[in-house]
């Protein structure tokens, strides 16, 4: 099964290659499945993995009986027309939910937000209480009285590798532990980021958008304006009319509206902050909770020179764990350690410890593999061809302790690790037997 992922990503990063660099252009068609298996000597399933992976990111759209369509243009600074434009999986497509909430909604302050905010962590699980446990038991029995150690101000080396490596694997972002600063939470990140970038600057925010952010920027004296969204990110004219010099977004689920950002929005996004000179700050909320194949790609992997990263383990573990992370371009962490460098790290010596912890042994991995599979069989994300192979290949599943469960339970594994790359990555990478076992105890 390793093998046939590794071919079919293979593939999808050759056609889309081709598709930026104008091998395919704009509304041409792609080859046919038959056509693209017998070329690359792979299955007509491989192929389709391909496929349907660059419709999920917008770089191709499907037409039935006629093939694949491409629909990604580099070059053109407005967006899609709707009716041909396509944006990836989006969180009100799933649930069926308006894909804008009413006014009341959008700018909730005091109680109002805080209600909005209990809400949208309650339909995600929180980490599992007994992983989490003995977790804890590890680090205070391996750690001791380092627990009792002042963090250095940017945050403790050992989280910080482990989110390198994390990132690396997980969203494709290439960076040093220098490069990452560890705050409590995205709210006070925000600070930083004014701190870091200045306040005479404009920031430019998605309307709608989570209040609080422009709140906070406000609160720290910077300058904001809104921008319209529209069916796949901002609006390309208020884009094109907007004078900031910070542009902040969520390109993968935008809080209230659900959107997600095609792929030629992230490529509008990016090409804009260079033709000004501005910076992009990148909120990826709930990211780790697509239900595509492969997670999108992200602002900072596309251009690590413009794009700050931010993201926070609210979601992911407990909205009670207040701890987040901001990665910075090379070039902006000596500014950093000259404007912000003097501030104590926020987050508690013994959560960094414990994010560390479970980020290395792969359990956080585990943790979100498991739900990606389990939101994939609620909305239906498996064709019958993705299910036939899976089926064919129970017998052969990667993880020896498997051979001695039930088919359900078998069959269960298998969809976790077909389903998520993130997570087969993680359970690959686990070199001890006592690893993989505890890869397939879901």
């Amino acid at each position: 099964m390793a093998l046939s992922e590794e071919k079919y990503m293979q593939l999808y990063r050759k056609l889309r290659e081709g598709i930026i660099e104008g091998a395919w252009p704009y509304g041409s068609r792609l080859p046919s499945r038959r056509t693209l298996a017998a070329e690359n000597g792979v299955s007509v399933v491989t192929v389709q993995h391909a496929l349907s992976l660059l419709c999920d990111e917008g770089y191709a759209e499907s037409c039935e009986r006629s093939g694949y369509f491409v629909i990604y243009r580099a070059g053109d600074f407005y967006a899609l027309p709707e009716d041909k434009a396509r944006g990836a999986y989006s969180r009100s497509a799933v649930s069926g939910a308006s894909p804008f909430l009413p006014p009341a909604a959008e700018n909730g302050t005091g109680a109002e937000a805080e209600a909005q905010e209990g809400a949208s962590a309650e339909d995600v699980p929180h980490f599992p209480a007994s992983v989490l446990a003995r977790a804890m038991r590890k680090v205070l029995a391996e750690q001791g009285e380092k627990l009792l150690v002042k963090s250095p101000n940017s945050g403790l080396p050992a989280l910080k590798e482990a989110l390198a490596a994390y990132l690396m694997r997980s969203r494709g972002i290439r960076v040093s532990k220098e490069q990452i600063v560890i705050g409590s939470g995205a709210e006070y990140l925000y600070g930083v980021v004014v701190q870091l970038l200045g306040r005479d600057r404009l920031y430019a925010l998605e309307d709608p958008s989570y209040d609080k952010i422009r709140r906070v920027y406000e609160m720290n004296g910077a300058r904001t304006e809104l921008l319209a969204m529209g069916s796949d990110g901002i609006l390309s004219s208020s884009l094109e009319q907007s004078r900031a010099g910070v542009l902040h977004v969520t390109p993968y689920n935008s809080w209230p509206s659900g959107v997600t950002a095609s792929a030629s929005k992230r490529a509008e996004y990016i090409r804009w902050a260079a033709a000004r000179g501005a910076f992009v700050v990148e909120d990826d909320y709930d990211s780790e909770f697509t239900l595509l194949s492969k997670p999108e790609d992200t602002l900072f992997s596309l251009d690590p020179a413009r794009c700050l990263y931010l993201n926070t383990f609210s979601r992911t573990i407990a909205p009670s764990l207040r701890a987040g992370y901001l990665v910075l371009p090379e070039q902006l962490v000596p500014v950093y350690e000259e404007r912000s460098g003097f501030v104590s790290c926020t987050v508690p010596v013994f959560e960094q410890y414990l994010l560390a912890e479970l980020i290395g042994s792969g359990d956080f991995e585990r943790h979100i593999g498991k739900l990606h599979c389990i939101r994939c069989h609620s909305v239906g994300c498996f064709n019958e061809a993705e299910k036939e192979e899976i089926n064919k290949e129970q017998t052969s599943c990667p993880h020896p302790p498997c051979k001695n469960r039930s088919a359900a339970s078998r069959q269960t594994c298998l969809f976790i690790v077909h389903c998520s790359l993130f997570s087969a990555s993680s359970v690959r990478r686990s070199s001890s037997s006592a690893s993989r076992r505890r890869a397939c105890a879901f």
